[in-house]
């Protein structure tokens, strides 16, 4: 590999770990209430921490090794069978991914989870719903290119990356987590508004930087395909930001730097699956109906099916994921600027293959989500009790306050 590949991916595993810390923690922690701001900081600190390590020991071989089409294998468990250099610097740069993922479930049900659940869950999922998923995408599995079964044989689900891998299966898993964990006390009509919209807005800063890495970082080289997926990457951020806003000044009379904030996140998870695929063009469509698809599932999933996805996982991650998926074949053309599909690959035919590979990791996470839940919920328990939720997170589990107001 030459030495400015090696460069650019050692800069964009740093920025794609700076998502999550302090990016994503940040980003979080200013949208819950002060008594629990700690407690999110705590477990995007934690998954980083826990991840790296159940990533070495176990994760990268299920995910990387092997060329099942379901699963990777036990081979190179602790990566003793990673060569120096080139190969890790591949791991690491996965590693961040594994580490994010899991992170970006927790705004499902902040306020309300034992801290050993998040622990337990994480590992668990991080091990067995995160890295078959990456196998299957990613790794040569059945939903890859290198396919050989069937519908997706020769063709595979396109997904730089993680439309599918990251934000279909977390925003998934988010929501299956909001519905077994339950509503917060008051929900939705008398829940407190983020207490801090300062360290949401840092925060969103620091995640629009760091998807530089997590988009541009993914085609593993520093060339002309790099630089196509940051530039749409941008353009995807700053149209989201836009359509939100004009939608929510529209509906509610008002901008807000939460809403531009979460616009922006929901345009950039849109765009991450067709980073490497679609133009300026592609990328603006996909952002400008983002910001306002996803703003309106946020209202469908609250108000309408009374579900408290805290900070609103699915209908950002989710369906911003899923949507960029399913729009990639029909804008990658390359007279809108894009860089076309697979040979003899029509637009339809890559729709097909698209709507197929969601609808199985969609299903597979469903069911992964709930029996790990299940499982976890048995050993450790997952919600606190009422009068840990009133005097909030912080105090009770972690024995800290973010704010000394005495």
């Amino acid at each position: 590999m030459p030495a400015a590949d090696i460069a650019w991916l050692l800069t964009a595993t740093a920025l794609v770990l700076f998502m999550t810390l302090p990016g994503l923690a940040l980003f979080y922690g200013g949208l819950v209430r002060a008594r629990n701001v700690l407690s999110v900081l705590m477990h995007c600190f934690m998954l980083a921490a826990v991840m790296s390590v159940a990533w070495v020991v176990l994760g990268y071989s299920l995910a990387f090794s092997g060329s099942g089409q379901f699963l990777g294998n036990f081979a190179n468990m602790f990566m003793l069978a990673t060569p120096r250099g080139e190969d890790q610097l591949f791991a690491l740069f996965q590693m961040t991914f594994a580490i994010i993922t899991p992170a970006l479930i927790i705004g499902a049900f902040v306020e309300r989870v034992k801290f050993g659940f998040v622990v337990l869950f994480s590992l668990l999922w991080m091990l067995l719903c995160y890295a078959p998923v990456a196998h299957w995408v990613w790794g040569g599995g059945f939903l890859s290119t290198d396919s050989s079964i069937g519908l997706f044989a020769g063709v595979g689900v396109q997904d730089l990356a993680g439309g599918v891998v990251v934000h279909t299966t977390a925003g998934i898993a988010a929501l299956v987590l909001a519905i077994m964990i339950g509503k917060r006390p008051g929900f939705p009509s008398s829940i407190q508004p983020p207490h801090q919209p300062v360290l949401v807005m840092i925060g969103a800063s620091m995640l629009w930087v760091g998807w530089f890495g997590f988009n541009g970082g993914s085609p593993f080289a520093a060339n002309g395909d790099a630089v196509a997926a940051a530039f749409v990457t941008h353009i995807s951020a700053a149209t989201a930001c836009c359509t939100w806003m004009l939608w929510e000044r529209m509906r509610f009379g008002k901008a807000s730097l939460i809403g531009i904030a979460t616009g922006m996140v929901a345009g950039l998870a849109s765009i991450t699956p067709a980073a490497g695929h679609v133009g300026p063009v592609g990328a603006l469509i996909i952002a400008g109906v983002a910001g306002i698809l996803c703003q309106e599932l946020i209202n469908v999933v609250k108000q309408n099916f009374r579900i408290d996805d805290s900070l609103d996982v699915f209908a950002v991650h989710g369906v911003g994921g899923i949507w960029g998926t399913l729009a990639l074949p029909f804008l990658a053309a390359a007279g809108l600027g894009g860089a076309g599909l697979g040979d003899g690959v029509s637009a339809m035919s890559q729709f097909v293959v698209q709507i197929a590979g969601v609808v199985v990791v969609a299903v597979f996470t469903i069911v992964a989500t709930v029996v790990i839940t299940l499982v976890c919920r048995a050993i450790v328990g997952m919600r606190t009790d009422a009068d840990t939720e009133q005097e909030g997170l912080d105090l009770t589990a972690h024995g800290e306050r973010a704010y000394d107001l005495s």
